[in-house]
């Protein structure tokens, strides 16, 4: 297909109240310091939920900032791609229900669980869905609550992980000015998967229905258990490999893009990343000291906070890049 189809007409993010230091995870009793974490990660605070700020609640929050700044109003909106690994129900999705809080009364709506890489797929949707005519307008979120189910008792995956909302407009480049639609707009996008390593990054019970045992419960099999030398190696190659097909299908160099926005699982991983790219650390982003990794939410929080800084001014060549459980894996290339 002849691109640009689609372009980004609107970003938005919201996050809990409650930001969780590396001191607060300490004085909780978590075997763990401020310096551990950061060697390590990257990571100074994560958001944490309480009770009343759902999945629904935050990608709400995040989706009417994004409205606001695409100038659309729930009318316009032909559909919702949500891209979650925390659903607040397993049924229905929680799509639906961001339709419904928002009073988006015609449009289509649907979950996408692909982890990390959960926004980046969900976008590439919006955009297949927009080229076949199905849509001119797409509400696409990434948002998790991941406190919900990581084991607070284990330093190596709960330091990593934060709640929070991502939100963002895809619209058809119809809806632009003549001139600007043959400028912006997604220029390339890449994906793919790897199921065989699955137990690398994954979650053994809570979307499997098991008969109740203490055996279950004493294992804590709800919980997020990952390999983490292993999963670093991968999403290295992976989202470097990811890179380079997103750029030969643009047509286009590390020299041509402004700013990588990267899924921000750590420092280290993001690091390796812009070094495979060719990309000083200047043209990179990075708030995962201030977020956590937020799962599928990461990259438009990100794309937000970047755009709110000034990072991402119009005419942009933006650049990004996901890996996530499953494994899954993409990029995608963007002229703001």
């Amino acid at each position: 297909m002849k691109r640009p189809i689609a372009y980004i007409a609107g970003t938005g993010y919201a996050v809990p109240r409650r930001a969780v230091t590396n001191d607060d995870l300490a004085k909780q009793g978590l075997d763990t310091n401020d310096a551990w974490i950061r060697d390590r990660t990257g990571i100074g605070q994560r958001y944490v939920s309480d009770p009343d700020e759902t999945l629904t609640v935050l990608s709400t929050n995040a989706a009417r900032i994004a409205m606001a700044e695409a100038g659309i109003t729930a009318s316009e909106i032909d559909l919702i791609v949500l891209g979650t690994a925390t659903p607040d129900h397993l049924l229905p999705a929680t799509a639906v229900e961001v339709q419904a809080a928002l009073g988006a009364g015609r449009a289509m709506a649907f979950d996408l669980g692909a982890a990390c890489s959960g926004w980046l797929y969900s976008a590439q949707v919006a955009e297949g869905m927009i080229a076949t005519g199905m849509a001119e307008t797409v509400l696409v979120i990434g948002a998790e609550v991941l406190s919900t189910i990581v084991d607070w008792t284990d330093r190596n995956t709960c330091v990593l992980f934060g709640d929070g909302a991502g939100a963002t407009i895809i619209r058809h480049v119809r809806t632009l000015p003549r001139a600007e639609s043959r400028e912006r707009g997604i220029l390339s996008s890449y994906g793919r998967s790897d199921g065989n390593l699955f137990d690398l990054l994954w979650r053994p019970a809570g979307g499997v229905a098991e008969p109740f045992s203490e055996k279950v419960s004493a294992e804590r099999r709800q919980f997020v258990r990952m390999e983490g030398r292993e999963v670093f190696k991968h999403a290295v190659r992976s989202m470097a490999d990811a890179v380079d097909r997103a750029l030969d299908q643009a047509k286009l160099t590390p020299s041509d893009v402004d700013i990588m926005i990267p899924h921000q699982a750590n420092t280290r991983i993001i690091e390796a990343t812009a070094k495979h790219a060719g990309l000083p650390m200047e043209k990179v982003f990075v708030n995962v000291d201030r977020f956590g990794n937020t799962s599928a939410a990461s990259i438009p929080i990100a794309l937000a906070d970047a755009r709110r800084q000034g990072r991402v001014p119009d005419g942009s060549l933006v650049l990004f890049a996901a890996f996530g459980a499953g494994f899954t894996w993409g990029s995608m290339v963007v002229r703001f």
